[in-house]
């Protein structure tokens, strides 16, 4: 018997309509505490409605998607934020003209209303938390450099960084390798393998060497729903996925 207080997330019966369409058909998964999800599939599967859903972006027809415990398909998006959820969309959301370190700074917690924003001071808490993040996503030495000039991997994990000063207890990611070099996506799995020690992480990808070296389990969805689920290995040798997705 599946106890929803065991995990971070879970989404059972999820549907959503569009004009009769079902983007996402009846959609059961649960995310463990500290665990890699990735969702795969062929375009048009779902995968990014089922995102916009757990954040609030997009309604569900029907169905729940409890977070700690706690109902979502109610909540409006900031409050689903601030519950602990950060989301990385597909192309990388920074404020180019700033410096790496400001990036990271309006960020913090803190700043997040406009009174917070004026009243912020640069206090040793948010130096201390933005070298800490910086560290873990590989721009240490980038602080000072305005984030416009980063290459297109440095500015991937500059977005993840913007999200992990926020401490999230559930990071959502979108084709996070999506346009990287293959030293950057090595360096990406390591990232992802390193911040799940205190967090889980949901991710949606097609570079399947990627999903190799992150994933814990793989949920493999197929015109809105689960086709098959388990490790990469399991599913990578289901007669399903292979005739649905890997064959292609």
């Amino acid at each position: 018997m599946v106890t929803q207080k065991d995990f971070v997330l879970a989404v059972e019966g999820l549907t959503v309509s569009f004009d009769g369409f079902k983007a996402v058909n009846d959609l059961s998964f649960y995310v463990e505490e500290g665990e890699i999800r990735v969702i795969i599939g062929p375009n048009g599967a779902g995968k990014t409605t089922v995102l916009d859903l757990i954040c609030g972006k997009t309604r569900s027809t029907e169905g729940s998607i409890k977070f700690r415990g706690k109902e979502l398909t109610k909540m409006s998006e900031p409050a689903i934020v601030h519950s602990g959820i950060g989301r990385k969309f597909q192309n990388p959301s920074i404020y180019e003209e700033l410096t790496v370190f400001e990036n990271l700074e309006i960020s913090f917690p803190r700043g997040h209303s406009v009174f917070g924003a004026l009243a912020f001071k640069r206090s040793a808490e948010v130096i201390a938390a933005v070298e800490e993040v910086a560290d873990e996503i590989f721009l240490s030495e980038h602080l000072g450099k305005t984030a416009g000039l980063l290459s297109h991997g440095q500015k991937q994990w500059l977005e993840i960084g913007m999200l992990l000063i926020q401490k999230p207890d559930l990071l959502m990611l979108d084709e996070p390798v999506a346009g990287m070099s293959v030293a950057e996506r090595k360096k990406t799995a390591e990232l992802l393998n390193k911040i799940t020690q205190n967090r889980s992480v949901l991710v949606i990808e097609h570079d399947m060497q990627f999903v190799e070296d992150i994933a814990h389990r793989v949920t493999v969805m197929h015109q809105g729903k689960v086709l098959s689920e388990g490790s990469m290995d399991f599913v990578k040798n289901d007669p399903k996925v292979v005739e649905v997705y890997l064959g292609h």
